[in-house]
């Protein structure tokens, strides 16, 4: 992996931790940021040894404040790579998945980052929104869209429209967050979400992923079961589909390798 001045990677066995790290602004982003999360992400996509993600803030306060409305009061840069904010909210070919890790304050684009992630993992003291209407913006980055395909539209339109403040034990109660947990277990919690996916077939998790989010575009059941997805053949032609069975048969544990 790079070197990055906004974000910090590691890599820890077949997760890789990505860190949103500019806290002395909440983790807000801007143009420069936008890039290297793309390059992060592209890198992450194209990492056979690379498996799932978990993405987090530095420090205690937020996850992201969202987008960096004072660099961009000040006349900075506003373009941001293809793959949207963070390089993650438009990366709609990204079968590998990923989990936010939300500490502090997910705010605007912040929340829209996590939204952007299969799973959401919050702390206690973790607070959820879509302030944009408050600064005459709109959440176009993902939010007006994925939040009332995640929870009931009344819901989130009470969010949209009024920018509330949601805090994690709200945003469970409603289904957008997977689990609360206390602040200093925030990573340990979201590592056990990702080891349980890493017992898992690759193959396997990646053909689920597209098959949920290509079948949603689908007009109706029928349609989106009659489809047959790109990761779904992949599967049937690699050599986990074969040692799944085979290890369940022999009673040891499999040993994938997402080929």
């Amino acid at each position: 992996m790079s070197e990055y001045e906004f974000v910090k990677v590691e890599q820890d066995g077949r997760i890789t931790l990505i860190t949103i790290n500019r806290p002395e602004v909440y983790n807000a982003l801007h143009s420069p940021a936008h890039t290297e999360f793309d390059q992060v992400f592209n890198e992450f996509a194209s990492d056979p040894e690379q498996w799932v993600a978990i993405i987090t803030g530095a420090g205690d306060k937020a996850f992201s404040a969202g987008n960096d409305l004072k660099y961009q009061a000040a006349g900075g840069r506003r373009d941001r790579p293809a793959n949207g904010f963070a390089g993650l909210t438009e990366r709609f070919n990204l079968n590998k998945p990923v989990i936010a890790a939300v500490n502090g304050f997910a705010m605007g684009g912040g929340f829209e980052i996590a939204l952007a992630c299969d799973l959401i993992v919050a702390s206690d003291n973790a607070i959820f929104a879509l302030p944009e209407p408050r600064v005459g913006l709109a959440a176009l980055a993902g939010g007006l869209h994925r939040l009332p395909r995640i929870i009931p539209q009344k819901q989130a339109l009470g969010m949209i429209l009024t920018g509330r403040r949601v805090t994690a034990a709200e945003g469970q109660q409603l289904g957008f967050v997977n689990e609360v947990t206390k602040p200093e277990r925030l990573l340990d919690a979201a590592r056990t979400w990702a080891n349980l996916i890493l017992e898992c077939s690759p193959m396997s998790i990646r053909a689920s992923k597209q098959s949920v989010y290509e079948g949603l575009r689908q007009p109706d059941l029928k349609n989106a079961m009659e489809e047959v997805y790109p990761a779904v053949q992949a599967l049937y032609d690699s050599s986990d589909f074969v040692e799944g069975p085979k290890a369940f048969s022999e009673k040891r544990p499999p040993k994938w390798k997402a080929e």
